[in-house]
C-alpha cells in the first residue's frame, strides 16, 4: 500500500519534471459560492491533468530492464497521455489500449506523444484489460493502471503535499477538499497525503451523477459498480467501480462523496474560465460544479476544488462558453 514515504520519494522524483500547480482565489468565485473556495488548477498540469505525476512516478519506480521493454497503459485520455510523455521523456515504447469513443483529440495527442494507440470497443462490451494481457505477455510490456498501482497513487498524491503547503501559506487550516474520481487514484493519494501533512484538510470525492460508484460505495461501505460503461459528457472520470486498492484508502480518509449533473459540470467550466481565466474539461470541472451547487452538504468553512484537467475539445468548450459564460 502507498504510504507517505512513498509520496514523498515520488514527489522527489518528480522534481524538476511535473509543475508545481497553483492554488487559485478569486474574491468574485468565493462570493459566487458563498464560502471561501480556492481551485487547485491540475489543468496546468503537463499533458493538461495531474495523471502525469502518476505516471512519472510508476515509471521511474520500475527496474530499468522492465522500463527498457516499453510500458502498457489503458485510459480514456488522460493516463494515456501522462504515460505517453513519461515514457517520451524517458526514451522507451509506450503502447495505449483506448476506448473507440474517447475524445479524439485526446487520442491525437497521445499519438502526438509517441505512443502507439490500440483502440477497442467500450460500448460492445470488450475489455481493455483483456487487451492488456495479451500485450503484457505478447511483448512483456510493464503494465501502468491509471489508478490501482501503488506508485501511481504516489504520484498523485504529490499533488496532495502541494495542497497542503499552499493551504498553510493561504491560512487555511481546516477545508473540505473536493477531488474529481474516476478510479479513486488522484483522490485516494491526495488524502493520505493530507491525513499526514495537512489533517484539517479532508478529501471528498466528487463524480457525475449515473456514474458515481464512489459516492454510492462509500454509502454501502463496499464497492458498487455503475450501471453503464459510458454516457456522460465526464469521460476522463468514467470507471465500472472503485479501484480495489484506492477505495479502502478513501473509505478510511475521505467523507461522504458528492454527485453533480453534467450540466452543473458545464456551468462550473464556464465559472472557471470567467473567474480563474482557466479551461476545465467536463470531468476536471465536477469539484468546482460540487463547490458551487451543494452548499448544503459542504458545511460553512473553506473549501479547495481540485481542478483535475482540461482537456477539452474546441468545439464543447465554445458551446459551453455560448450557453453559459
Amino acid at each position: 500500500m502507498t504510504s507517505i514515504a512513498a509520496i514523498e520519494a515520488a514527489a522527489l522524483r518528480l522534481r524538476g519534471r511535473a509543475r508545481t500547480t497553483p492554488l487559485l482565489e478569486a474574491p468574485l468565485l468565493s462570493e459566487l459560492a458563498g464560502r471561501r473556495l480556492l481551485v487547485k488548477a491540475e489543468c496546468l498540469q503537463l499533458t493538461g491533468s495531474f495523471t502525469f505525476r502518476g505516471a512519472w512516478s510508476a515509471l521511474t519506480a520500475l527496474p530499468a530492464a522492465a522500463r527498457a521493454r516499453g510500458v502498457l497503459g489503458f485510459s480514456s485520455g488522460n493516463h494515456a497521455q501522462g504515460v505517453a510523455l513519461a515514457a517520451r521523456l524517458l526514451g522507451v515504447p509506450a503502447a495505449i489500449v483506448m476506448p473507440r469513443d474517447a475524445p479524439a483529440p485526446k487520442i491525437e495527442a497521445t499519438r502526438a506523444y509517441g505512443a502507439e494507440v490500440i483502440l477497442y470497443d467500450r460500448a460492445g462490451g470488450e475489455s481493455r484489460e483483456a487487451i492488456g494481457a495479451r500485450l503484457v505477455e505478447g511483448r512483456g510490456l510493464a503494465l501502468v493502471r491509471p489508478y490501482d498501482d501503488p506508485e501511481v497513487i504516489a504520484g498523485q498524491g504529490s499533488c496532495g503535499l502541494e495542497i497542503a503547503a499552499e493551504a498553510t501559506a493561504a491560512g487555511i487550516a481546516a477545508a473540505e477538499v473536493l477531488v474529481p474520481c474516476g478510479g479513486g487514484g488522484l483522490a485516494s493519494g491526495i488524502a493520505l497525503a493530507l491525513a499526514a501533512r495537512a489533517p484539517g484538510l479532508r478529501v471528498r470525492t466528487a463524480e457525475p451523477l449515473g456514474f458515481d460508484d464512489t459516492l454510492r460505495s462509500l454509502a454501502a461501505g463496499r464497492r458498487v459498480q455503475n450501471a453503464a460503461p459510458s454516457g456522460s459528457l465526464c469521460d476522463a472520470i468514467v470507471t465500472p467501480q472503485p479501484g480495489e486498492i484506492t477505495f479502502p484508502i478513501l473509505a478510511r480518509l475521505a467523507g461522504p462523496g458528492l454527485a453533480v449533473s453534467d450540466e452543473e459540470a458545464l456551468r462550473a467550466m464556464a465559472v472557471a474560465f470567467r473567474h480563474l481565466r482557466i479551461v476545465l474539461e467536463p470531468g476536471g470541472a465536477v469539484a468546482l460544479a460540487a463547490a458551487l451547487g451543494r452548499a448544503e452538504e459542504l458545511g460553512t468553512g473553506p473549501v479547495i476544488a481540485v481542478a483535475s484537467g482540461g482537456n477539452v475539445e474546441p468545439a464543447l468548450f465554445a458551446d459551453c462558453l455560448r450557453r453559459y459564460g
